[in-house]
């Protein structure tokens, strides 16, 4: 495939000026950059082509190779040898970017941008199986007007006259000498004369971004997701910081978790309980059948393997169990034959078939006894 022409990568003419030629790729490379879009391929590979573009034209002996022999100019050791040849995307983009906004001395000014935080609320089912949603966040991002640099379309930021633009200013006191920082630009080493009418020259707009959350399957409370380069945008144009997003899941009527393991609480009848029954109990995946022995109490867990949370794609886990808790539901609203009835079988009810009350009884005896003697 034939290499696209330098010039028209940039969206310049062959006259274009040093100054026209950063101008066009620090906006190429910031709209591009693989910070900015990860894992967009045909991003980076025009962030590529854009740095090869600029490597070559702000470089004046590949650039007037270029202007005569066109690419043949760095093939196949042609003049001015290939591109990359001690060089790199990095470099020329550190170059550009510190030239625009440090005036070749003094601290950067480019900061990268403030991280954010949400709480995305989601229910158990969803955190079991994973999903998708899509989120509303307000925050600052890049303007497209002057494409972060705080000033008026067709003008740029100038440098500081009093600290030269370096962003600090010395005063000395005898032998001594203080750094502080310039009141003037208020350490931006920059002043904007004719600012932005749409950011009014902060380089940043007010803007509610729609995002997709990739949630995997397994993740509780308190787990956070990194969303890279989805903050507040950056001060002069500077990398935008990430957002990390808190997944909280919701309360369930049905069942608490622990870990990769599920707990319910099951309700079963007196009756049910001293005769034995086949229940159904609902799992996250459907209804299973639960065995219940006969003379079952309250508090006894059954372990139903399996049926838990699959944390095996999180932490390295495994797929937990649910346990089930018997709680035996005294009967209320009784009729008087069902008194009637219960109290016949209350007298003939002996000892031994509730040894769990005769072991109480017992040791109160005991208790009462000790204190007596």
């Amino acid at each position: 495939m034939a290499k696209r022409d330098y010039y028209e990568i940039l969206g310049l003419s062959k006259g274009a000026s040093e100054k026209d030629i950063k101008k066009a790729y620090r906006r190429l490379a910031m709209k591009h950059h693989p910070d900015r879009n990860p894992g967009d391929e045909a991003a980076e590979e025009k962030f590529k082509e854009a740095s090869e573009a600029a490597e070559v034209l702000l470089d004046d002996e590949k650039r007037a190779a270029y202007d005569q022999f066109g690419h043949a100019a760095f093939e196949g050791g042609g003049a001015g040898g290939g591109f990359g040849q001690g060089s790199s995307f990095g470099s020329i983009f550190e170059d550009v970017f510190g030239d625009i906004f440090s005036g070749g001395r003094g601290r950067s000014q480019v900061q990268r941008g403030s991280d954010l935080k949400y709480v995305l609320d989601i229910s158990l089912e969803e955190a079991v199986k994973g999903t998708n949603p899509k989120i509303k966040i307000p925050t600052l991002v890049e303007c497209m007007e002057c494409l972060g640099s705080g000033a008026k379309k067709g003008t740029e930021p100038m440098d500081c006259l009093q600290c030269g633009g370096s962003g600090q200013v010395t005063s000395r006191q005898g032998f001594f000498s203080l750094q502080q920082t310039c009141p003037r630009c208020r350490g931006a080493g920059r002043v904007i004369s004719d600012p932005c009418v749409k950011c009014h020259g902060q380089g940043r707009v007010q803007e509610r971004k729609t995002l997709s959350v990739k949630v995997p399957a397994g993740v509780d409370t308190g787990d956070r997701i990194r969303l890279s380069g989805q903050g507040e945008a950056g001060p002069n144009g500077g990398p935008s910081g990430d957002l990390y997003v808190q997944i909280q899941v919701s309360d369930h009527p049905i069942f608490t978790r622990d870990g990769a393991d599920l707990y319910s609480e099951v309700p079963v009848s007196f009756v049910d309980a001293a005769l034995g029954c086949t229940l159904e109990v609902p799992t996250l995946e459907g209804k299973v059948n639960l065995k219940v022995p006969h003379e079952t109490q309250t508090g006894r867990l059954f372990r139903l393997r399996g049926k838990g949370v699959d944390m095996s794609k999180i932490r390295g886990g495994g797929l937990g169990d649910l346990y089930c808790k018997i709680v035996v539901e005294t009967p209320v609203n009784l009729s008087e034959r069902q008194k009637e009835l219960l109290r016949e079988f209350a007298g003939n009810q002996d000892a031994s078939q509730s040894p769990r009350q005769s072991s109480w009884v017992d040791g109160v005896k005991r208790f009462i006894d000790a204190l007596r003697d």
